[in-house]
């Protein structure tokens, strides 16, 4: 056997182990579970290999290793096909969606509750529609906390909505104030596809302690031009791994899922069922960074962009994934035909 290959087959082996046991995987594992031709010795020494090569980690001083992040990254790149699945799994999927395609709202929850009751990992399903050009009128911080606060954005037309930030620092209510009135004197009238622009502009020439607060709130997502509803299915499901059994690292991933502009920040992609994942620190959260997400997009015929999300573990069975959300695609296909057919 070439020592690459080896290496290679190996490092799947331990990371196959891993995802079933969530239990570092020693050399006597891999020995007698996956390559009985080789020594235990041998299988040390490879993975103390691969160890240096960044793709496994040593979590105790035991002689087991876990795969790290970028492991996980080869082994969906390069190491794993979709598994089948079985006619059960794939009929449940079909009778799970309602063929009524314009009840998007009542669509989006079937699918986050099929996919988290067939997955069980944690769905959550983005509609995303555009919207006619609102005008920017005037806006308010309410103070949450020491460093939280209620970012309140109200539109010439009367549309309200609201960001929750998180701060690096703490602001004085009167700050706030000042600031809320600074932006709402001067930005009144501004097209809200512009204002993330203009509140940074707004940043750099305003009084300096008031800067760093303009300037996260222009990298608010408020300026875009889409209305986006999210749903979320199986919460709790993330609850029944053991790397969630922590009850303040549960309560940050909870605290992610409860917030729609977080989700919707996980969510955002380009694409028409193009298929992604992403791992651990690739999430772009440091609540998420031992997650990993999968997310696939497909359109209606109405223009409206639904976007499926399925977020679990780093060692979570990409391959069952990636066949339920390839299932998905070609069901929401199938709908459109006959959709298309009917007309």
């Amino acid at each position: 056997m070439d020592i690459i290959d080896r290496k290679y087959r190996i490092l799947q082996a331990i990371i196959d182990d891993y995802i079933l046991t969530a239990l570092p995987v020693g050399s006597r594992t891999i020995s007698r579970k996956y390559e009985q031709k080789l020594s235990s010795a041998t299988i040390r020494n490879e993975m103390s290999d691969l160890e240096e090569l960044g793709y496994l980690d040593s979590p105790h001083t035991s002689a087991g290793r876990v795969p790290s992040c970028k492991a996980y990254r080869l082994y969906v790149d390069r190491m794993i096909q979709p598994a089948p699945l079985s006619v059960e799994e794939t009929a449940f999927i079909k009778n799970c969606f309602d063929r009524r395609l314009n009840q998007v709202e009542t669509l989006s929850t079937r699918i986050a509750r099929a996919l988290s009751s067939i997955t069980n990992y944690t769905t959550a399903v983005m509609t995303s529609s555009m919207r006619d050009e609102q005008i920017f009128s005037h806006l308010q911080l309410v103070p949450v906390s020491e460093k939280r606060l209620l970012l309140v954005i109200v539109t010439t037309n009367g549309a309200v909505r609201q960001n929750v930030m998180d701060l690096d620092a703490p602001f004085a209510p009167d700050t706030l104030y000042t600031v809320s009135r600074i932006i709402s004197e001067q930005l009144n009238g501004c097209p809200m596809s512009r204002l993330s622009e203009a509140l940074l502009n707004l940043a750099s020439g305003g009084p300096q302690e008031m800067r760093p607060i303009m300037k996260a709130l222009s990298e608010q997502s408020v300026s875009d031009n889409e209305i986006r509803n999210v749903v979320v299915g199986g919460r709790s499901n993330l609850l029944s791994f053991p790397e969630y059994s922590d009850v303040d690292k549960a309560k940050e991933l909870l605290s992610v899922l409860e917030t729609k502009d977080k989700v919707v920040s996980l969510l955002s992609q380009n694409g028409e069922m193009e298929i992604s994942v992403k791992i651990g620190p690739e999430t772009g959260m440091k609540e998420t960074s031992d997650c990993s997400l999968v997310t696939a997009s497909y359109r209606l015929a109405d223009g409206t962009v639904n976007t499926i999300g399925l977020i679990g573990p780093t060692r979570m069975q990409y391959s069952k994934v990636l066949s339920v959300l390839g299932e998905v695609g070609r069901t929401i296909t199938e709908m459109l035909d006959e959709q298309n057919e009917q007309r």
